[in-house]
């Protein structure tokens, strides 16, 4: 009587950063939950594994490879979509770096991608998803892949902890403008999670694991299973009162 669903059926959603990490298991997750999908990566190997998945829960699958800090290139992909209901803005980079050592190139390619190319592909997204003439009706959605970063300092992540922030700034702005339109804007603000970029970080810090999981009370990092969950449910009917707001897949990081 009061719950409501996270069935995704009829609903079409757009995944950047598609294939590997959090961006593939939210793909393969909106699938689970009914959705078509169009999927970008820029490798057409990682993407075929990803469409064979999302294709076995019945769902239609339409992938791009393209790198999405190419403006004419993703405005092109989004124009020749029928209808976006759900954008799940996921493609995103962190190059740990202490403050007085960030290369010049290293920072402006994570402004590049993590803050210019978010802004340009939900701009892109949202106007797509605004030429539904109903879309007042059936709403959207729009879900920015941030950080715990976006919200507390972090060693050696002065440039990520720039990007995350204003892409905290940028969410707010954006729910705001769009929710005369039913267009819900939010982020999901995740933990350090098990990935190869993660798995990266270890390998080059024997500290690293050790240093992070004391700073998490849950004592362990997210699964992917857990930031997808919170993308489907942002996704859906469910979240349909929640707009400009972050949700913490943190294990309470943030809390102390």
């Amino acid at each position: 009587m009061y719950l409501k669903k996270t069935n995704l059926k009829n609903k079409t959603a757009l995944v950047t950063g598609a294939g590997k990490g959090i961006g593939k298991a939210c793909a393969i997750a909106l699938a689970e939950a009914g959705a078509n999908l169009i999927i970008l990566s820029r490798t057409k190997n990682d993407l075929d594994k990803v469409a064979k998945t999302i294709k076995k829960y019945k769902s239609k699958c339409i992938s791009h490879v393209c790198d999405v800090t190419n403006y004419n290139q993703i405005k092109n992909i989004v124009n020749k979509q029928t209808k976006i209901d759900i954008l799940v803005n996921n493609a995103g980079t962190n190059i740990p770096e202490k403050f007085t050592k960030v290369q010049k190139k290293d920072m402006e390619y994570m402004v590049k991608l993590n803050t210019i190319s978010t802004f340009h592909v939900a701009q892109l997204c949202a106007l797509k998803m605004l030429e539904s003439k109903n879309r007042k009706k059936i709403g959207a959605s729009i879900i920015n892949m941030s950080s715990q970063m976006g919200h507390v300092g972090g060693p050696n992540r002065s440039v990520y902890n720039m990007t995350k922030f204003g892409l905290e700034g940028l969410t707010k702005g954006m729910a705001i403008d769009l929710a005369k339109n039913n267009i819900r804007v939010n982020t999901v603000c995740p933990t350090f999670v098990d990935t190869p970029m993660v798995k990266k970080f270890i390998k080059k810090d024997k500290h690293f694991k050790k240093e992070m999981l004391n700073n998490i009370p849950l004592g362990r990092f997210a699964t992917l299973s857990d930031v997808a969950t919170a993308v489907v449910f942002l996704s859906s009917d469910a979240s349909s009162m929640i707009t400009g707001s972050s949700i913490f897949v943190d294990g309470g990081w943030t809390a102390k």
